[in-house]
């Protein structure tokens, strides 16, 4: 499988982000924080709504992998564990086991448990 990547440019930056590494963008007022699988983090002076368009015009693939969850975060669905709707808290597991905690409010965080539902019961295609 052809690695994809996400370029991120800013007038001082440029980012080459393979998009399977990427664990969740986080926006931050005018700011954008960027979490790696690994645990390295970015912080971009674009604020989140940016950082959507620019994967949106980079990739069409990349929606399906990337999802927008509320105002505030981006998450990778590959990384999602658990949805907690009372507690309002989603919880990603990286690869190398570190679950990290993002505190989501109740609607998004409903719209995505009900998203993945769906994908999971949708009908495999049978291989002949």
């Amino acid at each position: 499988m052809m690695d994809k990547f996400l370029i991120i440019k800013t007038r001082d930056e440029f980012l080459r982000i393979r998009i399977s590494d990427i664990l969740y963008f986080e926006a931050d007022r005018n700011y954008t924080k960027l979490l790696l699988s690994e645990g390295i983090q970015f912080t971009f002076a674009i604020n989140i709504g940016k950082i959507e368009e620019m994967f949106q015009t980079q990739y069409i693939d990349a929606q399906s992998m990337l999802i927008r969850v509320g105002k505030s975060f981006i998450v990778n669905k590959n990384y999602i564990l658990q949805i907690n709707l009372p507690k309002q808290k989603l919880l990603l597991l990286t690869p190398g086991g570190k679950p990290r905690e993002l505190i989501v409010s109740k609607e998004p965080l409903k719209a995505l448990k009900e998203m993945l539902e769906q994908e999971g019961i949708k009908p495999k295609k049978n291989i002949e």
